[in-house]
């Protein structure tokens, strides 16, 4: 049998080293997440699958702490209330879980986070529509060529790759750069 980790380790940092080629985009994202939160605003993340864990992942880095003690930030992870999740599948569908929570939490000062691997849930879509109507600006952390999401968000970030697990791996470390970026620009 062939060792399997030199082989994951190659694709991994090929990857990753593809994200360098985005850094303009991501200083973008950068920007407008910490100018939300500097304006008064908060951050609503959202993702199914994996990419939840991603989106539940920010949400709480960012309420709680990442890298040092500071001030508290505000963010929501649209996917973390079962209860909430459960009632709005169950009377709109599951197509509509997100789009219906920013509809009734989010501001024009708030900012979307999205993470899709595929980029073609359907709920993911029907946000990212739903943050437009409502002029909230939205970011999408996308793979697989940004799939029916591409071009939908007002900034979006695509991990060139077809395999869900790099696009994730991807996603947590730019995740983590956000983090960083965002550590950088807050007083404690």
């Amino acid at each position: 049998m062939e060792p399997i980790l030199p082989k994951l380790v190659a694709d991994a940092r090929q990857t990753m080293q593809s994200l360098l080629a985005q850094q303009e985009i991501f200083e973008r994202i950068a920007t407008a997440v910490v100018g939300a939160l500097h304006s008064g605003g908060k951050i609503l993340t959202c993702g199914n699958g994996g990419s939840a864990a991603d989106a539940l992942h920010l949400a709480e880095e960012l309420v709680g702490r990442y890298n040092r003690d500071r001030r508290s930030l505000p963010a929501v992870c649209l996917n973390a209330d079962p209860t909430l999740l459960t009632c709005i599948a169950n009377d709109f569908g599951f197509d509509d879980l997100f789009a219906r929570q920013v509809e009734g939490l989010a501001t024009q000062s708030d900012v979307l986070v999205c993470f899709s691997s595929s980029g073609n849930s359907r709920n993911i879509v029907r946000v990212l529509d739903a943050a437009r109507k409502q002029e909230v600006k939205s970011i999408a952390f996308l793979g697989k060529g940004g799939g029916q999401s591409k071009g939908k968000a007002d900034l979006e970030l695509i991990v060139a790759s077809s395999d869900t697990a790099r696009i994730q791996e991807a996603h947590t470390l730019l995740l983590h750069a956000l983090l960083e970026r965002v550590e950088q620009s807050v007083a404690t």
